[in-house]
């Protein structure tokens, strides 16, 4: 009996976009009784995960063909060829091109011929037309840009994804034209760097035109969302559309990962402390409604309990409710491998530190919410977010899909009420 193939995902947004591509492809190709894993390589960690996830799947799947992708395979391929449960193992550019699924679905492909990884580096275009967008019915999100091309001495993410490589914007305003057509109230851009869009096209665009270039060209949507972005890069149109777009939601995720300065310059980022402050005391004097979450970095190599207290007391000075803290783990390949290492006691320690102020912050901002009224897109009958991206429960079903205007009764956990 043959069976439609099964996905798992593990990692970021970009990743599940990409696995709806594959879906689609791999359909399209007739593939079947296969099961596919689309890997993840930020930590060490990550890439434990997926071997731990491939071992499991195996076991409750003996008889499909397991084939492993993404960006750990993309840096490791080698790793997961060797492993017994892998058939075959493809790379980050070979999972979206449709003669890869073809071959797949026509043929076994045995241990001999399992690796299809190719230099990601010589990628130039990215293939983000590939399909609509995807998320549920209320929220969509549209792959604008890949690749990196920044070398911080943390991240294995380029040498997994490429070089940057932009979407050209009439790309961009087509698919979320025809996305609005079919009812979705609101449309997130992704991209790997998402404030690096555009340096590859003719006239070297920056993300600030083509937010400006979508909330003109498309009227009907009622909602633009930007993903993560790198604070330093952000352009004056950008700005604009901060200060004059109220569809543009007020929620930005920043690239921080610290805030010693010294530090920074070890992670080769390229912004310093005071620039990641003064962009959010500017971003949020333009938009005063304006919420920011970032990532952070805790035990990063050569960190003393001094340049930890600097990233602690960024979260106040920079006013930032949504934490996404990693305990930093060393990947092979980096220059932040051979630095000195934090202990690693010391390492769960801070996180654990930086967690906690998270959670405080968040209390902030849910207390700061009470009988105030918000815009809330629902994701489900009982549950929507904010403008700022903060989840609202509701005692009554309400239009799925919809963007509902209530006002904010209590908490529950890390959620808002309504009635």
């Amino acid at each position: 009996m043959t069976q439609p193939p099964k996905f798992a995902t593990l990692g970021c947004r970009l990743n599940a976009y990409e696995t709806e591509a594959m879906k689609e492809l791999s359909q399209q190709a007739g593939l079947e009784n296969a099961v596919i894993v689309n890997t993840c390589a930020v930590t060490a960690e990550a890439v434990r995960k997926a071997r731990q996830e491939i071992r499991r799947l195996r076991r409750e799947n003996p008889q499909a063909r397991l084939i492993v992708t993404g960006c750990a395979a993309q840096t490791e391929p080698e790793t997961f060829t060797a492993m017994d449960e892998v058939d075959a193992v493809i790379g980050n550019t070979e999972k979206m091109q449709p003669g890869t699924w073809t071959g797949m679905a026509a043929d076994f492909i045995g241990k001999t011929e399992a690796c299809q990884v190719d230099d990601i580096m010589s990628v130039t275009e990215t293939a983000g037309h590939l399909i609509d967008g995807f998320g549920t019915r209320s929220r969509a999100y549209v792959q604008v840009q890949n690749g990196c091309d920044h070398r911080c001495t943390f991240c294995i993410i380029p040498y997994g994804r490429g070089n940057s490589r932009s979407v050209p914007a009439g790309v961009v305003v087509d698919q979320i034209k025809r996305l609005v057509d079919r009812g979705y109230n609101e449309v997130v851009l992704t991209g790997v760097d998402l404030t690096s869009w555009g340096a590859d096209l003719p006239a070297e665009p920056k993300l600030g035109d083509l937010v400006m270039r979508i909330l003109k060209l498309v009227p009907d949507l009622p909602r633009l969302r930007i993903s993560s972005i790198d604070s330093i890069e952000v352009d004056d149109n950008l700005m604009q559309a901060i200060a004059t777009e109220p569809r543009l939601m007020p929620h930005l995720h920043l690239s921080l990962q610290h805030g010693d300065d010294l530090i920074l310059k070890r992670m080769k980022r390229r912004h310093l402390r005071e620039d990641a402050i003064r962009f959010a005391e500017e971003a949020r004097r333009l938009r005063p409604d304006m919420t920011f979450g970032a990532d952070i970095i805790a035990g990063f190599p050569t960190e003393t309990e001094a340049a930890f207290a600097n990233s602690l007391k960024l979260v106040e000075e920079c006013g930032l409710t949504w934490l996404h803290v990693f305990p930093y783990s060393p990947r092979p390949g980096t220059p932040a491998a051979r630095m000195p290492q934090v202990h690693g006691r010391d390492i769960k320690e801070r996180a654990a530190r930086l967690r906690a102020e998270g959670a405080r912050r968040v209390a902030q901002h849910l207390a700061e919410q009470q009988g105030r009224t918000h815009h809330i897109l629902m994701e489900n009958p009982l549950m929507g977010r904010t403008e700022q991206f903060t989840e609202v429960a509701f005692d009554s079903e309400q239009p799925e899909g919809q963007i509902v205007t209530a006002t904010i009764t209590g908490t529950l956990g890390q959620q808002l009420r309504a009635a």
